[in-house]
């Protein structure tokens, strides 16, 4: 499914600080703003016609890799540079990557990555609507550069430089909804507020990861394990969006770290009634009434309920399955992996454990988190999540992974 050094350049870019040149009251890194730029891309592409969502995922992870590789551009000069020199770049970019994918999906990802970066007139549409989200999110971000940069001489043409942009876009339904502060503006600002509550609050790490930058990388493992297990496009598209916004309601609530949310008695179905309350109230408001029924779908509400970490159908209305969705690999059925995201959102918390503890930084919290997580990972349709999550520990190198393969092997 994944590899440990394409997991290292994805969590790489929680180190990639944006913005660098300027004062900034909080940091800000490139996993969350490519984090905001799905979740805007996602809502743009809902008020649009003709748009293919496997297209867009996959030209928003082609161009997420890419900005990894070439971290160290700017990105006005980036786009400067790829109008003279995309050949050349786009080459090595793939020198840089393939060893990392080229086992993905049978070598079938790195041909459609290489083809999307050599033939433009591919994916135009979605190319557009990730355009017009960059650009939103690059927005959301410059508004707190800007409190804190008014004494520059060029803050004042930065902004201008800014705002004039989104003029580029406005054939975009979203776009003109978001400019104009309408109710989707909403939505996006609230999504862009999980950057600033952190993960692992409780003790150190680097590199910090945000609860914004955690639900890119969840959605991202559920997009590999949907190629993994051949999922067909609907049930693809339901995994990766799923996961993308599994934890949205925690702008709300806050972020409430597992091993107290399930110590105390009935603590967590407290905490998912509350979730469905102020879903209900200060979320699908929000969200375009022609999707909000899909919307509560991805979030995990059916039945006066919520899980979204259970696998599922949507058929004639929801179902929930309980001997694996296998017999529903059928766009009609439009399943959700839920059993396999949880995993995914399991992998992704041990990798910030590891991650962590490889840089040097460990405590007994993470040490501790890394061995419950363990417990908890076991194989999903042939795909083995423990196996994946000892060999990640073994490639960083990280304090006690003989022990950890003793233990759990």
């Amino acid at each position: 499914m994944l590899n440990p050094k394409i997991i290292d350049y994805i969590f790489s870019s929680a180190s990639i600080q944006r913005w660098n040149d300027y004062p900034r009251m909080v940091e800000l890194v490139e996993l969350d703003k490519q984090a905001h730029k799905f979740i805007i891309a996602f809502f743009i592409a809902k008020l649009e016609d003709d748009v293919n969502y496997t297209h867009l995922i996959e030209a928003g992870i082609f161009e997420f890799l890419r900005r990894v590789v070439v971290t160290d551009i700017r990105p006005d000069v980036f786009r400067k540079a790829l109008q003279k020199k995309a050949p050349e770049i786009n080459k090595w970019v793939i020198s840089k990557l393939k060893d990392s994918i080229e086992t993905i999906d049978n070598g079938n990802f790195l041909n459609k990555f290489e083809e999307y970066l050599n033939d433009p007139s591919i994916y135009k549409k979605e190319r557009f609507i990730l355009k017009a989200a960059s650009y939103l999110a690059t927005k959301w971000e410059f508004s707190i550069v800007y409190q804190t940069s008014a004494f520059l001489s060029d803050i004042e043409d930065v902004k201008k430089s800014v705002e004039e942009e989104i003029e580029d876009y406005y054939e975009l339904i979203g776009v003109r909804k978001i400019a104009l502060n309408k109710k989707l503006a909403k939505i996006i600002d609230l999504s862009g507020r999980l950057r600033f509550q952190k993960r692992w609050a409780q003790t150190p790490r680097i590199p910090e990861t945000s609860v914004l930058g955690h639900m890119l990388t969840v959605a991202m493992f559920g997009y590999f394990y949907s190629l993994k297990i051949n999922a067909c496009d609907k049930r693809l598209e339901n995994n990766f969006f799923t996961a993308l916004f599994h934890d949205l309601p925690e702008a709300l609530t806050r972020d409430i770290i597992t091993p107290v949310k399930y110590s105390v008695d009935d603590l967590s179905d407290i905490i998912s009634e509350y979730e469905i309350i102020k879903i209900q109230d200060d979320i699908l408001p929000y969200v375009p009434e022609k999707i909000q029924e899909e919307f509560s779908y991805y979030l995990g509400l059916y039945d006066d309920m919520k899980d979204e970490f259970l696998d599922k159908i949507n058929e004639d209305g929801i179902k929930i399955i309980t001997d694996g969705l296998v017999a529903y690999n059928y766009n009609k059925y439009n399943a959700i992996d839920g059993l396999a995201l949880k995993q995914c959102d399991k992998l992704s918390a041990f990798i910030e454990a590891s991650l962590s503890i490889s840089h040097g930084i460990k405590s007994k919290e993470l040490i501790n988190g890394k061995k419950e997580i363990m417990k908890g990972l076991k194989t999903i349709q042939d795909v083995d999540f423990k196996a994946l999550a000892l060999e990640v520990d073994f490639a960083f190198g990280t304090t006690g992974q003989t022990q950890a393969r003793m233990d759990f092997e």
